[in-house]
């Protein structure tokens, strides 16, 4: 095989499988039964237009007969007047008639014969062509339900196109959700960790810093204060005698809030030259 007829037969190799793919069985089906009825069509005007010749011999030979007795007629007058002479011309004209007839009854017959074949064929393709149309529709019927549970399938199944396409759909959202959620995530990590600043907070970092110390030392000043009611104090820190008086705690207490508002204070102090110094 040489390069062109391999060519050749791998295109049109080709083309038979694009062919087969695009084929749908119902247009085939429906497009093969318009045929036969378009045949079926033609052998019927095949039969009307034998029929119509047919009849026009007929017609001709209707009028070569009424001729033939003219002929008769005219031969019998001419021997009533002793004319044989007209009677032989009568004659002869009867006789050339004759033999057209004889022709025309044989194309007739000839015609007749084509015409019965034509109503036989007629017949036989019309009962097949009744019997391809149940086997069409029957054909077209498993078609659909064949059609139709494939497609209940896939659907069931995700094997088909549309399918797939949704279910790469719900891929994609859900990698774009779980993008989100880490992003998210990650965002409150690092405001936690104080990586990132809360653009909404007028506080700076320093301030923030200072009142995490100053809430410190007011824990620190309440746990003193617990110890000092509970009798777990220093000793250089004032009495260590497990009966201390009302009026003791107290004046402790109170010197521990003048302390406190001492330090915030001095605090408050301290952040104003920090602003004053930014500024």
């Amino acid at each position: 095989m040489g390069i062109l007829s391999r060519a050749s037969y791998v295109i049109r190799s080709k083309l038979n499988a694009v062919l087969n793919r695009a084929e749908d069985p119902t247009e085939t089906l429906d497009y093969s039964y318009e045929q036969l009825r378009d045949e079926l069509q033609d052998v019927k005007q095949g039969i009307a237009d034998l029929t119509t010749q047919k009849k026009r011999l007929e017609i001709q030979k209707r009028r070569l007969e009424e001729n033939v007795e003219k002929h008769n007629e005219q031969a019998r007058q001419a021997v009533e007047q002793d004319r044989e002479d007209l009677a032989r011309q009568a004659l002869e004209k009867k006789k050339q008639k004759m033999s057209q007839i004889e022709e025309l009854e044989g194309q007739i017959q000839d015609l007749q014969a084509q015409q019965d074949r034509l109503v036989e064929q007629k017949d036989e393709l019309q009962k097949q062509i009744e019997q391809f149309r149940t086997k069409k529709e029957t054909m077209k019927a498993r078609h659909e339900a064949a059609k139709a549970s494939a497609r209940v399938n896939e659907a069931m199944t995700g094997a088909g196109d549309e399918m797939q396409d949704i279910n790469q759909a719900i891929e994609r959202a859900e990698e774009r959700t779980e993008d989100m959620e880490a992003r998210s995530q990650a965002m409150d990590e690092l405001r936690e960790d104080g990586v990132l600043e809360d653009q909404l907070s007028d506080k700076s970092t320093l301030e923030r810093e200072l009142e995490e110390v100053q809430q410190q030392g007011s824990v620190d000043a309440e746990l003193d204060t617990l110890k000092a009611e509970m009798g777990k104090g220093d000793a250089d820190g004032g009495s260590s005698d497990a009966d201390v008086s009302e009026s003791e705690l107290e004046r402790e207490l109170a010197d521990e809030s003048t302390q406190v508002d001492v330090d915030e204070s001095e605090v408050e102090a301290e952040l104003d030259e920090l602003k004053e110094d930014e500024q």
